[in-house]
């Protein structure tokens, strides 16, 4: 963590000795650190203009957190504010943001979510300044329209200019990249792709007070990306004085925000997967003693039974090391062009030792033409894996009755797409289950799964430009649809790690 010797760092808590802690922290990374027990004392200190951010608790001496907050975010809005709330407390978190904080982090404070709330707070004081010197160096440079034009353009930031009708009067170069050069057309309609002005609007409420506002947004460019957004509004007065156009500069975060929503799915992740891993290890334990007593007594069947439970917890183990490692690392494809028919005979030879085990009849039916597409076939075979082990599974939790079960597996193939179907008969699933199924950390198998394999195989088909569909009731079983391009589109191909040939290509 890299200090700005200009930054001084205003604690606020009623819990000196936590304050006591943070400033030897803050002061070995080169952080100046000053501290206050009170709301007052706070504001004085901001006023005074001698810190430049804030890390305050939501309990003080005279005041609660969120009325400093409020009183700071009139008094000094371009004042970083960093929220310390209790863990768990998702309601004082979101008022936290709603009043302006910078950010939210969670009693006891992680050093690495501290770091991660200091730079996002510094960028944002930093930007701050630059949004006002470049306001000011706008002003100076109006009667030099080159030199403000060359500015303009070259801010590496979105810059648009708008009337009072939400028309665009002027966009820097980066605008005109990814929203395109539409002078005249209503931003809402550019970037937001509405009609009508967006509720909260910065420049409406800048053409109606004169002042800066800022807001955090989500738009869409051209090309259909979406993007998010830091915002801020400045007031451009004409010779009159009167406001004629208001500027918007924009900032985009949307690396930081997928960091962000990364680092929380990993933290979800970590805490439901720590019941299954603890049953996992329970079971194991037991097998272990259960195999070393059968060793003692000579037991064959004993030895036996306990090495089916071990191998059985070492399987459950490496699906969830593998599904985890697949989520927590981003990877292009590694495609081939490959042939169905082959790759089709190796995915059920995959899962066919699943199905005996269970005595669940595996029915395959492919397409026997020679037809090739363009996959990853590593990470398709595993999706195509995930998807029909669930399907074997769904028929070993079917206690409805004594028919006997069974998984088909259907491969076909159109001119456009290769199209596999996996269909069983067993429990089925309800109206809940079906819109849930892709989610993260969903699961119906209790501390059987880990709620990660169905939503991975449903990235890895969406990251291909295909999708899956799924027909199902409840006691009557399911059908999941892959469907796949036989040719991937450029714009994915061009994301590829390298372009490797596999045993399955032609």
């Amino acid at each position: 963590m890299v200090a700005d010797n200009n930054n001084t760092i205003l604690l606020v808590d009623e819990d000196k000795e936590l304050c006591d802690a943070l400033e030897k922290y803050l002061t070995r990374y080169g952080y100046d650190a000053i501290k206050t027990d009170t709301g007052q004392g706070a504001i004085s200190t901001v006023s005074s203009g001698s810190c430049s951010m804030v890390i305050s608790g939501t309990q003080l001496q005279d005041m609660t957190g969120i009325e400093l907050l409020r009183a700071l975010r009139k008094k000094s809005p371009q004042t970083e504010v960093i929220m310390v709330v209790k863990e768990g407390d998702i309601n004082s978190s979101v008022e936290c943001l709603r009043l302006g904080a910078s950010d939210y982090i969670n009693k006891p404070i992680n050093s690495d979510v501290l770091e991660v709330a200091l730079k996002r707070a510094s960028d944002r004081r930093e930007t701050w300044f630059k949004i006002k010197r470049y306001n000011t160096k706008l002003e100076v440079l109006n009667k030099n329209k080159s030199l403000y034009q060359q500015l303009f353009d070259e801010v590496p930031c979105y810059i648009s200019l708008q009337d009072k009708n939400f028309r665009l009067t002027g966009a820097n170069n980066r605008f005109k990249r990814d929203f395109g050069d539409y002078i005249g057309s209503r931003c809402y309609e550019v970037y937001k792709h509405r009609s009508e002005p967006c509720l909260g609007c910065p420049v409406e409420a800048t053409f109606k007070d004169g002042k800066p506002h800022q807001t955090e947004e989500v738009v869409t460019s051209q090309n259909g990306e979406q993007y998010n957004v830091l915002t801020w509004t400045a007031a451009l007065p004409d010779a009159t004085g009167e406001i004629s156009q208001v500027m918007e500069m924009s900032t985009n975060i949307t690396q930081i925000r997928k960091l962000q929503s990364h680092l929380t799915s990993l933290g979800l992740l970590l805490g439901s997967m720590s019941h299954g891993i603890r049953g996992v290890l329970t079971a194991l334990d037991g097998g272990l003693y259960r195999l070393e007593t059968g060793i003692k007594k000579g037991n064959q069947e004993q030895i036996s039974d306990a090495l089916e439970v071990v191998k059985s917890m070492i399987y459950r183990i490496r699906s969830m090391i593998l599904d985890i490692l697949y989520y927590t690392k981003e990877r292009s494809l590694n495609w081939a062009r490959v042939n169905v028919l082959d790759f089709s005979n190796q995915v059920v030879a995959l899962v066919r030792p699943k199905a005996e085990k269970h005595n669940i009849e595996l029915v395959y039916d492919f397409h026997q033409s020679e037809v090739f597409f363009e996959i990853d076939p590593g990470t398709v075979s595993s999706a195509l894996v995930n998807i029909l082990e669930n399907s074997v599974d769904a028929c070993v939790d079917d206690r409805s009755g004594d028919k006997s079960h069974k998984v088909i597996f259907g491969v076909t193939a159109n001119e456009d797409h290769v199209i596999f179907e996996a269909i069983d008969n067993g429990t089925g699933m309800d109206k809940q289950m079906k819109e849930n199924l892709f989610s993260l950390f969903f699961s119906s198998k209790g501390y059987r799964g880990t709620g990660l394999g169905l939503f991975i195989a449903n990235q890895i088909i969406e990251q291909h430009g295909g999708k899956i569909e799924v027909d199902s009731e409840s006691g009557e079983g399911s059908c999941f649809r892959i469907k796949l391009p036989r040719v991937l589109p450029e714009k994915i191909k061009s994301g590829k790690i390298n372009q490797k040939q596999s045993q399955l290509t032609e």
